[in-house]
Order: structure tokens, then sequence, then C-alpha cells
């Protein structure tokens, strides 16, 4: 061994609407899923938004080793249903999901207040 430290792998999820984060996560066209090592994006890769159906999104992003959702809003059940599966939720995110991501990587984003307001 060299005593190097391997950077850990984050997987996040972000909730797009075209090219930018949606104001809602569970309303959202499609969730952008970028694997990140250290501070660097090492792999994106798109899926279709299954539709809002409480609890789901949760266990299936769990599933897929997802460490952080980041989206415009989410309500406060749908925050307590990711954080029990051990996923960590940033909100009041806006912007393009590349440049979030990039963000996020380089651990310079800044959450804001949600934009869901139920």
């Amino acid at each position: 061994m060299d005593g190097k430290v391997k950077p850990t792998t984050k997987r996040i999820a972000i909730a797009a609407d075209g090219s930018g984060v949606s104001s809602h996560f569970g309303h959202c066209e499609r969730y952008v899923i970028y694997h990140i090592r250290g501070q660097e994006i090492v792999h994106n890769e798109h899926i279709v938004s299954p539709g809002h159906e409480p609890g789901k999104l949760p266990r299936m992003l769990a599933s897929c080793g997802i460490t952080h959702v980041l989206a415009g809003g989410m309500g406060m059940k749908a925050v307590r249903l990711f954080e029990e599966q051990g996923i960590g939720v940033i909100l009041g995110i806006q912007g393009s999901v590349d440049e979030v991501a990039l963000s996020f990587a380089e651990d310079r984003i800044v959450p804001g207040k949600s934009l869901c307001d139920h």
C-alpha cells in the first residue's frame, strides 16, 4: 500500500427540467445522476421521472447508491423520507444542472430556502 487515501465516490441526483434544476423534486421531468470522486465528476446518467408517488423515489434512489439529492424545493415529508434512507437533501438550488453538480463536487454548493411551499 502506498498510504494514499482514495477519494470516496458520491452519487448525487439533481431534479431537472430541461437543462436547469427543477423547482420541485417530485414533479420534474428527469433526474441527472452524477458520480463524483474527490472533486471530479467521473460519470453522469439520466433517469426519467417515474412520477410522483410518495416514498417511491427515496427507495429507488437509495437502491442506486445516491448519497445526496438536490432540487429547488421539496415537501418536508419527502425530506424526511430521503433522510430515513440515509440520503442528504440540499434545497433552494437553482441554475444549470451541470454547474450545480460541479459546485457540489468542489464544495461550493450554497443551499437556499426551499422553493416548494407544501
